[in-house]
């Protein structure tokens, strides 16, 4: 299966924030020898026995729209980390190109690429990455120094941020005095401090206790709808990627494997691979009405109550129960299906 075939249709190019293209990056000796090659095609063990080189990153394709919550999953080696670090240029890509606004970042020279990393680019890390001599306000205020902000100003910024992430009052406090919740919370500040046009993510929550961690990731939630920022997400977690992602890009062996909407790669897995990844999702929890609705029939009552196609099945569950007539499912005034009782509960059983 290729990369290309699972990147979804083309987006209209006023919506799209970052758009990658035949993107590769293989680690060895002449690399550019490899991609895109029929060397590409071996196993990643045999093209390591034969050239010495590992495909870390195998022709990726995708757009990510403005913003979009965009999350990349995969197992450890599928590729995921290396790809985002392709986005930013920490790791340079092999071949291919990432648009930013339509302009690949790909041919910025070291200064442009300095800018890009100061002032539209924002990265969060699994570790959090604090300066530990300086307080709190003053880490948050770092990449507003870097830029050259006067000290007012960047204090100014990084107080707002640091009300916006739940941290008021700790500003002078030190990172070594805070858990690891709250540090995270600081890296989240300092990266919204930039006012970024894109953030990334890698792994950000992984070394937090599960408590700690799905507050995280709800923070990320609120964030996201306050500030409205365009976020690509890494993770290994598919609970972590059903929650905050508009859509995943699941990875294999450096290669797309699915891109699709939460409710889509639950409702319909491109292949056992990623099948075997959602095995176990309560269905209900992801898909949406528009997944079991069914075409209206003769003698069906065609007046019961009505919800969007969008709905997920677990928050409809009290409504299509207790109507004593099929739920119409209605999108702009027309009539997509109904859903009723033996729909419902099939789905519940299931």
């Amino acid at each position: 299966m290729t990369a290309t075939s699972q990147a979804g249709p083309p987006q209209p190019a006023e919506t799209v924030t970052l758009d990658v293209r035949g993107l590769w990056k293989v680690f060895g000796p002449h690399p550019e020898r490899v991609a895109g090659t029929p060397l590409a095609e071996l196993s990643r063990a045999e093209l390591k026995e034969r050239t010495g080189c590992v495909a870390a990153v195998r022709d990726v394709s995708f757009a990510v729209r403005r913003g979009e919550v965009f999350v990349v999953m995969g197992l450890s080696g599928s590729g995921k980390s290396t790809l985002v670090r392709c986005l930013t240029r920490l790791v340079e890509p092999t071949a291919g190109e990432v648009r930013l606004d339509g302009r690949d970042i790909r041919e910025a020279g070291d200064k442009q690429l300095r800018e890009l990393r100061r002032h539209r680019f924002a990265m969060v890390f699994q570790h959090f990455g604090l300066l530990p001599h300086r307080r709190v306000l003053d880490n948050i205020a770092y990449g507003l120094e870097i830029q050259g902000q006067g000290r007012p100003d960047r204090y100014r910024r990084a107080t707002e941020m640091l009300d916006l992430v739940g941290l008021a009052g700790y500003g002078e406090s030190y990172p070594d005095q805070l858990s690891g919740g709250m540090q995270q919370r600081v890296g989240l500040a300092r990266a919204l401090a930039v006012d970024p046009e894109v953030m990334f993510f890698d792994e950000p929550f992984s070394a937090l206790d599960p408590l700690i961690r799905r507050d995280m990731q709800n923070e990320v939630v609120r964030l996201h709808h306050e500030v409205g920022k365009t976020m690509i997400f890494i993770t290994h977690d598919l609970s972590e990627a059903l929650k905050l992602g508009d859509r995943i890009l699941i990875m294999r062996d450096g290669e797309i494997v699915q891109i699709g909407t939460p409710d889509e790669v639950v409702g319909a897995p491109a292949d056992d691979y990623v099948r075997e990844f959602v095995r176990d999702v309560p269905r209900a929890d992801v898909l949406t009405l528009r997944w079991i609705m069914r075409p209206p029939g003769d003698g069906d009552a065609l007046d019961g109550p009505e919800l969007g196609p969008s709905v997920v099945i677990k928050d409809a569950v009290r409504t299509v129960l207790r109507a004593d007539r099929p739920v119409r499912v209605v999108a702009d005034g027309e009539l997509l299906g109904l859903v009723g009782s033996a729909e419902m509960l099939e789905v519940i059983a299931g």
